[in-house]
């Protein structure tokens, strides 16, 4: 709880140092400054590496849906930014489940704080796509058969996931928001 509440404030600290930096003539919305998702994919990373690391108390007690990572720039750029923010925050859903799974499973102690922090960071940046305006997700009522999503049984699966998912699909639509887009005039 300690990891998630220094993560937090670590994010915000980050974005409230963008947002008053000097010199910007028109500056970016705090909220959009990419340095707080590199620092939880950073996170995400580290977790995965625990998680790899890791030889016992550290299973799921079943397979997980998570999102596909995989991103056909093609099909991503068809699409408009209410269904990027769709795909991102189902997969942030998915995962948010499938973590929560994990959490109840593990008996490992020494990874309890990765994956609190790990649960705190995907709902920090659900709350990042609220601000944006993104449109409310509703969670469907069975994730069987849900498009866009594939099964894993391992927790190092489940963290690697999270890791990619963070690094590219939710990178390209923050990156790409139109409420952090600067007029260049």
């Amino acid at each position: 709880v300690t990891v998630c509440l220094y993560a937090g404030l670590f994010a915000l600290l980050l974005l409230v140092l963008e947002w008053t930096r000097p010199g910007l003539l028109s500056p970016l919305r705090p909220i959009c400054d990419l340095r707080f998702l590199n620092h939880f994919i950073q996170e995400a990373r580290d977790a995965e590496v625990a998680m790899k690391s890791c030889r016992e108390g550290c299973d799921l007690s079943e397979s997980v849906s998570v999102p596909k990572t995989s991103v056909n720039f093609d099909e991503w750029e068809k699409k408009d930014a209410t269904e990027q923010a769709q795909e991102v925050q189902s997969g942030l859903w998915l995962l948010q489940q499938a973590l929560n799974l994990l959490r109840t499973s593990m008996t490992n102690s020494d990874l309890t704080s990765h994956i609190d922090t790990t649960v705190g960071n995907l709902q920090s940046i659900t709350n990042v796509l609220r601000s944006l305006n993104f449109q409310e997700y509703t969670p469907p009522a069975s994730t069987v058969g849900m498009e866009g999503t594939w099964t894993v049984s391992s927790a190092a699966e489940l963290l690697q996931v999270h890791h990619n998912f963070l690094r590219g699909k939710v990178h390209l639509l923050l990156k790409d928001a139109q409420p952090c887009k600067q007029d260049v005039s």
